[in-house]
């Protein structure tokens, strides 16, 4: 069922049914109490618009007004973002923090990566092995086994989308400080994260 869409008139015409009968109470369109009337109702209408917006609003993949309280409550906007972070990115974040449910694979961290809008692979690495290793393997030590890559273009550019931005925002933002950041913050504590771009 879809939200209703009231128009001014349709407050106008509401409040005027309600009014008593008399002379007291004209309903012409040169009367004082319909100008009062009409006066006020563009407020209701924006009230009501308003409150159909929140419907779409309260889900924070979509949220523009309510996207601060979303913020507040998972501790975002973080510095990683810049001093300007678009909205699309910011709702990005609210939404991959949200969604995540841990874990410790490659796919869910190419999926983490995806949530914030960024196409990543993983690469793992191994210790040194004689007779497990093709000649010309990296030798490497135990401490390989911890050590994990994150690869990723260069640089992510990020587009202007109908939707997802608001006036003023530019038409791109590109880098990889959110994806960097972000995946700083659930790697496991006992691993090593490298970066490649």
């Amino acid at each position: 069922m879809a939200a209703p869409n009231y128009q001014t008139s349709d407050f106008v015409d509401t409040l005027q049914a309600l009014m008593p009968r008399g002379l007291a109470w004209p309903r012409d369109s040169s009367s004082v109490m319909t100008q009062v009337v009409e006066g006020l109702a563009p407020t209701w209408t924006r009230h009501t618009q308003a409150n159909n917006y929140l419907l779409v609003d309260a889900f924070p993949a979509t949220s523009v007004d309510l996207l601060p309280e979303w913020e507040a409550a998972l501790n975002l906007p973080d510095p990683c973002a810049g001093a300007s972070p678009t909205l699309q990115g910011r709702q990005n974040q609210v939404v991959t923090r949200l969604v995540n449910s841990g874990g410790q694979s490659a796919p869910y961290y190419i999926g983490y990566a995806g949530t914030l809008g960024y196409n990543v692979t993983v690469t793992e690495f191994t210790p040194f092995r004689v007779g497990q290793q093709a000649m010309g393997a990296q030798l490497g030590t135990q401490d390989w086994a911890y050590a994990w890559q994150l690869n990723a273009p260069p640089v992510t550019i990020t587009y202007f989308s109908i939707g997802h931005a608001c006036m003023g925002q530019a038409l791109a933002s590109w880098g990889n400080a959110v994806l960097e950041c972000e995946l700083r913050e659930v790697q496991p504590a006992h691993t090593i994260l490298n970066f490649a771009y």
